[in-house]
């Protein structure tokens, strides 16, 4: 079976959701989660963009700074790693995940291994 990631987009400027709607984000989440957990791999929100650390190994040297390292106004905001049998059938999922998380989802399929 094929593992695709599902992840959630936050756009800059949106309006931020109210205590009340959060907790019912946080439900219908929690209860999608437990629809996947069968073919779920891993998944997760992640803190604001503004948490991040960007690391680079140049020239034998390591280079930290903060902040997303991209400047965008969207941010990937959690993710869900889920295994399908194809595109179709991750692209129902993502469109559960999406109406879970009152957000835009993204799916994107791993790439297959290598042959050795």
């Amino acid at each position: 079976m094929n593992q695709y990631l599902l992840s959630v987009w936050h756009v800059e400027g949106e309006k931020v959701p109210s205590q009340e709607e959060m907790q019912q984000i946080f439900k219908d989440v929690a209860d999608f989660n437990d629809k996947v957990k069968d073919i779920m791999v891993f998944g997760g929100g992640l803190h604001t963009p503004d948490t991040a650390t960007v690391v680079r190994a140049q020239g034998g040297e390591v280079v930290t700074t903060d902040g997303p390292f991209a400047e965008a106004k969207e941010q990937i905001g959690g993710f869900w790693i889920l295994k399908a049998p194809d595109l179709d059938a991750a692209l129902k999922l993502a469109t559960q995940a999406s109406a879970a998380c009152h957000g835009p989802v993204e799916v994107r399929p791993f790439q297959e291994d290598a042959p050795e």
